[in-house]
């Protein structure tokens, strides 16, 4: 044969992926079969702080099932945007907002900057959180996706509302959601970053800033925690220095504490950018017969083990998403269950095809409010091939505005809280069909909060006194797929603070994991929903908070004769008996990735 190769397996002239990670500035050139079509991955570096949190830098990308970028055959130039320096506290000066991370037509904005006191946040790639101090007027955090780009690349920094007297610095936002507004001397926590698998393994990007703590007359107040994926902690009050976003995340800065009478603590840097590049490819004119390969290929993937046969298999999956946290205050609502999508028994199935990852995101449960301002944090999505499952909508918190007191929509919806009373939030968020979820329950004017949706019903409503207590949450699903049947996706229980005397329970979690809710007598603290199961975190009381929901988990039925593994080594495949034939299950418990044979 005229280029020594040899026949062997039929496979698409495809090479890769490549994938190439820049930590600093550079030039990219296409590995050596030339001009193709690359996923990308570009976040740019955070904003720098002063009292508040600094925003996420940017984060751009296409993986999984984005629009890839064509790459040339003449060398690219990177751009690794460098974090925002630091604010000092001798002049009450703001922190640098973050440079742009930049891959050929993908720029990604530089976080906006933590600022100084009784000042706006700055916007950027995500804002930043908006200025501690002592002015009775409100401050707005700095807009996120500045300048606008679809999808959006970050989130808006926390703000300050009205009327207070002494006040924590606001967290930036990051890319998964906004920065947390401050009620009091407490720092706002920073917005969450968002995970990513293109380098193979899940690493999360762009978190906001944590808000340094405010001054409070006595003693220190605390700064708060940064967003996952590198955001700095804000420092306590009166002068701790704030944590430094972590390099190559595009973490937003944790802001500086501050007290009465200029005691000031030093902001601090942003986190650098990173660029990933994954090459997967060819170009069209590149000369390789499908079917053809080279001596030495054929020698390396017959030593791997990888030399086969493989075609498409056909797959059945169950995706349940995360579930959300619960609200608080004098009855919060319940978490809504994450979304559950599912094509066993009986539904389409996916194809996948051999000898090809997959790559597998599991979405973890939200965070229970633990301000009344706040509600319960949603639930992130599960991730199979084409399957999204939306993340469970947090629970109703008791303050207003209005908004507050609503359960957040998802995949199930969150419990509304008591004094409007809110309005449960909407399940099957975004539609879906079949439909991934339920509503939440509607809370009552006196004191308790609506059950969260689950995968198989509705929240209940909240009940009044004498004998008020939280709704329950919604019943999840029973599922076979695993070989028996397991119930997953129930929503949480809403709080009850409605009579000291009368019995006034919690809401019972929904069967599938849900938590339950809070209750005042007797006093019982909420519970958070059951891990890989997706439930919905119970709704808090006046003196507990809302608790957090439950994570996902993914599975995958392929036939007897398919070759499948899963990675890391926490996940598992394991062969079912008689009846179902050898029936292979991968089990993913968190995120990674499934190779067909």
């Amino acid at each position: 044969m005229a280029n020594g190769g040899i026949i062997g397996p039929i496979n698409d002239p495809t090479r890769g992926p490549y994938t190439t990670t820049y930590t600093s500035s550079g030039t990219y050139t296409s590995p050596g079969f030339g001009p193709g079509t690359a996923d990308y991955l570009v976040v740019a570096g955070g904003g720098g702080s002063g009292s508040s949190g600094g925003g996420a830098g940017g984060y751009r990308t296409s993986f999984p099932g984005g629009t890839k970028l064509s790459i040339p055959s003449s060398p690219v130039p990177i751009t690794i945007g460098a974090g925002g320096a630091a604010g000092t506290p001798n002049v009450d000066t703001s922190g640098a907002s973050g440079s742009p991370s930049v891959l050929l037509t993908i720029t990604s904005a530089g976080g906006g900057a933590g600022v100084s006191l009784d000042i706006n946040g700055v916007a950027g790639g995500s804002g930043g959180g908006s200025g501690a101090g002592g002015s009775t007027a409100a401050k707005c955090g700095g807009a996120g996706n500045t300048p606008p780009v679809s999808p959006s690349q970050g989130n808006s920094g926390g703000s300050r509302p009205g009327g207070l007297t002494t006040a924590g610095g606001a967290g930036g936002g990051g890319a998964g959601s906004v920065g947390s507004s401050v009620t009091n001397n407490a720092g706002g926590t920073g917005g969450n970053g968002l995970a990513n698998l293109i380098t193979g393994s899940s690493v999360t990007y762009a978190g906001g800033g944590g808000g340094g703590g405010g001054g409070c007359g006595t003693g220190p107040s605390q700064g708060a925690a940064g967003g996952t994926g590198g955001g700095g902690a804000g420092a306590n009050a009166p002068n701790g220095t704030g944590t430094a976003g972590t390099v190559n995340t595009g973490g937003g800065a944790g802001g500086g504490g501050h007290a009465p009478g200029g005691i000031r603590g030093f902001g601090a840097a942003g986190g650098s950018g990173v660029i990933v590049i994954s090459q997967t490819c060819a170009s069209p004119t590149y000369n390789v017969a499908s079917g053809v390969w080279s001596i030495n290929d054929a020698y390396n993937y017959k030593k791997a083990g990888t030399w086969t046969n493989a075609g498409p298999v056909s797959v059945d999956y169950l995706v349940v998403a995360g579930g959300a946290g619960g609200g608080t205050g004098s009855g919060g609502g319940g978490g809504g269950a994450g979304g559950f999508r599912t094509s066993f028994p009986g539904g389409t199935k996916l194809t996948l095809t051999g000898a090809t990852d997959y790559p597998i995101t599991v979405g973890a449960g939200g965070s229970g409010s633990v301000q009344v301002s706040n509600r319960g944090t949603d639930g992130s999505p599960s991730i199979f091939s084409s399957i999204t499952s939306a993340g469970g909508g947090g629970g109703g918190s008791e303050n207003s505005p209005v908004p507050i007191n609503n359960g957040a929509a998802g995949g199930s919806g969150g419990g509304g809280a008591y004094n409007a009373p809110g309005a449960g939030g909407s399940g099957n968020t975004p539609p879906v069909s079949p439909s991934q979820g339920n509503n939440g329950g509607t809370g009552n004017v006196q004191f308790s909060g609506g059950g969260g949706g689950g995968a198989g019903a509705v929240g209940s409503n909240a009940t009044a006194p004498p004998t008020g207590k939280g709704g329950a949450g919604g019943s999840g699903s029973a599922n076979s797929i695993s070989g028996s049947p397991v119930t997953y996706a129930g929503g949480g229980g809403g709080g009850s603070q409605s009579n000291p005397v009368v019995a006034s329970p919690g809401g019972a979690g929904g069967a599938g994991g849900g938590g339950t809710g809070a209750a005042y007598s007797p006093s019982t603290d909420s519970t958070s929903g059951t891990v890989n199961t997706g439930g919905g975190g119970g709704g808090g009381r006046a003196a507990g908070y809302g608790a957090s929901g439950g994570s996902g988990i993914v599975f995958v039925r392929a036939p007897s004769g398919a070759v499948i593994s899963a990675s890391p080594g926490t996940n598992t495949v394991t062969t079912l008996p008689a009846p179902a034939g050898g029936c292979k299950v991968a089990t993913f418990t968190v995120s990674g990735t499934l190779t067909t044979g």
